[in-house]
């Protein structure tokens, strides 16, 4: 179901979705969450590092896309790949006023090499059916209504 991006120039749409296995990550409690449990749902995973100065500047719209009360079938999973502990991820979401995403952390084999991500902050969307259709290279503004309606039409 590839429908017209909207008009954002960092956002990639796949021709073909793509599938991955065995995708998992932590929670700010260490318990191993896995991608394939959230099939049915829109799921964005964002990759961030708390030294990454456009990755502040987005957190902020991705909460907010978080709380927008049109995409009730979204999960949003903001991951730190920068191998930095949990404390500090904490105290980077307290000072953005980050009040609707959880923290996860990347797992050993890091996602990074897996979605082979070329530059922090990443956003890669999936539909449905658990496949990468888009993925969002630099940061954007989640709140964009160009890009929240065209959202909504995988939600």
């Amino acid at each position: 179901m590839a429908t017209a991006s909207p008009k954002i120039k960092n956002i990639l749409i796949n021709k073909e979705p793509k599938t991955y296995d065995n995708i998992t990550f932590f929670d700010a409690y260490k318990k191993t969450i896995k991608l394939a449990d959230y099939k049915g749902s829109l799921v964005l995973l964002n990759f961030w590092a708390t030294w990454c100065a456009p990755c502040k500047e987005e957190m902020p719209s991705l909460d907010a896309l978080k709380a927008n009360s049109d995409l009730n079938n979204i999960e949003i999973f903001p991951i730190n790949i920068g191998k930095e502990n949990i404390k500090k991820s904490k105290k980077f979401f307290e000072d953005l006023k980050i009040k609707n995403l959880n923290i996860y952390l990347d797992n050993i084999t890091t996602l990074a090499k897996d979605f082979n991500l070329r530059g922090l902050p990443t956003t890669i969307l999936f539909n449905k059916e658990g496949k990468e259709f888009a993925r969002i290279i630099g940061s954007i503004d989640f709140r964009n209504e160009d890009f929240v309606q065209w959202i909504k039409k995988y939600n």
